[in-house]
């Protein structure tokens, strides 16, 4: 694992093979080891960056002066910048995803595709909204993440038979955020609501002219299929694909679906 030095932190991120330069997103209360099966099939093919969120994997505390996705996309930039990378693509799951669009944003010019994943790049809907910053709230208050929440948060990330389809997957979710306490607890909950706080962005990318994957397990609970739908139409020439069997981290419970939907994608994109 590397670290990169910015804003007084260190962030912590994977760079792994030789090529065109492909940098993942990971999921809020995952890391980079989430994007294994996909770095280890494209990094034939692909440089890819894995950088990890602040509070997550072996990345410092958020900075004081990160308060928003934004403000972590220019960190993201940063990095690339320090590692002499001019053009990339990006690959972002959920929050991944959020943060990705912030990048095309901020560096229009240098981003050559955008593959969004179990994502929303609009407002975070009332209803959750409350709900998550009332999770955020106890998690902060406690320092930890009660069992009786583990075990409401836990199904919401898979598919409907994942206790039968891939047990492992869950028990290993629900093991790391039995773990998480104290200060380490509080930060991933101040990440959080970054995360579920985030701004709209919506009209900014209605304006991109980049190609954009856009793809969602059909048993996404936190990100449903419609959300994507709402932004495949505002994207125009995007393309929208739909993961069988999958919740919301898709690319762990349909690894090989995942990677081959990411080559087709990038072959193209790189033809």
């Amino acid at each position: 694992m590397n670290k990169f030095a910015v804003d007084g932190g260190e962030m912590a991120y994977l760079d792994v093979g030789q090529g065109p330069v492909v940098v993942f997103g990971h999921s809020y209360l995952w890391d980079s080891a989430m994007w294994a099966p996909q770095v280890a099939a494209l990094s034939q093919d692909y440089r890819c960056i894995v950088p990890e969120l602040w509070a997550h994997g072996q990345s410092d505390y958020c900075p004081a002066t990160t308060r928003s996705l934004q403000d972590y996309a220019a960190q993201v930039l940063a990095l690339l910048d320090h590692l002499s990378i001019e053009n990339f693509s990006v690959v972002g799951l959920s929050v991944g995803g959020m943060w990705g669009t912030e990048l095309v944003t901020l560096a229009p010019g240098r981003v050559q595709s955008l593959v969004l994943m179990d994502t929303f790049v609009g407002l975070e809907p009332e209803v959750t909204h409350a709900k998550y910053f009332a999770m955020l709230e106890t998690i902060s208050e406690l320092q930890a993440v009660p069992e009786s929440m583990i075990a409401a948060i836990t199904p919401l990330f898979f598919a409907n038979n994942v206790e039968q389809d891939n047990p492992q997957l869950a028990k290993g979710f629900a093991q790391q955020l039995a773990e998480l306490k104290g200060e380490s607890a509080v930060e991933v909950a101040r990440v959080g609501r970054m995360v579920f706080g985030r701004r709209d962005q919506i009209d900014e990318v209605e304006k991109f002219s980049l190609p954009v994957l856009i793809a969602v397990g059909q048993e996404d609970k936190p990100r449903p299929v419609l959300e994507s739908y709402l932004m495949h139409d505002c994207i125009s020439g995007s393309e929208l694909i739909q993961i069988p069997k999958a919740g919301h981290i898709s690319n762990l419970e349909q690894p090989e679906f995942v990677t081959q939907m990411l080559k087709r994608f990038l072959t193209r994109v790189y033809a």
